[in-house]
């Protein structure tokens, strides 16, 4: 046998007998992982396949073949969580109470990048409060300022955007009153 089929049979073994040694169980094998890689973890000993965050988006272009999306993350948090964090951020006073139940904490305005699924679901909020999917091609035009098929109701609002590794799969506008 050669050395990558040696090494490719005894890996697993290796993986698997650490595994047993320290006392944490192997992942099942019938666990998906994000990368193809048998050897990557997955929860709870590595990250989750998929994460959600609330954010401005701020451009989408397209990159060496590719889109890539910037976004200034934030926390949109609402009751109590909302009106302790608006009173520590002196928004509000202790005893007032936060407008329409949410608060949205965005601290450092630090843009994080994500390649975006070239058929990303895309769905915005339209005038009469319709919610509408749209093109990935077409988000890019309206962060861009530039018209498109759909005017947006609100042009500025954060997204709710789920990631897969480091690429956004799907993206939802919010409603703010």
């Amino acid at each position: 046998m050669n050395r990558l089929r040696v090494a490719a049979v005894l890996a697993p073994l290796l993986v698997g007998l650490l595994a047993w040694t320290v006392g944490v169980p192997a992942a099942p094998a019938h666990r998906n992982v994000v990368s193809g890689s048998p050897f990557l973890p997955t929860p709870p000993l590595g990250p989750p396949k998929e994460i959600v965050l609330y954010g401005h988006a701020k451009s989408l272009v397209r990159r060496a073949g590719h889109w890539e999306l910037r976004v200034d993350p934030a926390m949109f948090l609402s009751g109590l969580t909302a009106h302790r964090a608006a009173v520590d951020d002196g928004a509000i006073a202790p005893g007032d109470a936060v407008p329409n139940d949410y608060y949205t904490r965005d601290e450092s305005h630090e843009l994080l990048s994500f390649r975006v699924a070239p058929h990303a679901r895309i769905t915005v909020m339209a005038p009469g409060l319709h919610s509408t999917a749209i093109t990935v091609p077409e988000l890019s035009r309206v962060l861009a300022g530039k018209r498109t098929g759909h005017r947006l109701f609100e042009p500025e609002a954060g997204y709710w955007i789920r990631v897969g590794g480091d690429t956004v799969r799907e993206m939802d506008q919010q409603y703010t009153p």
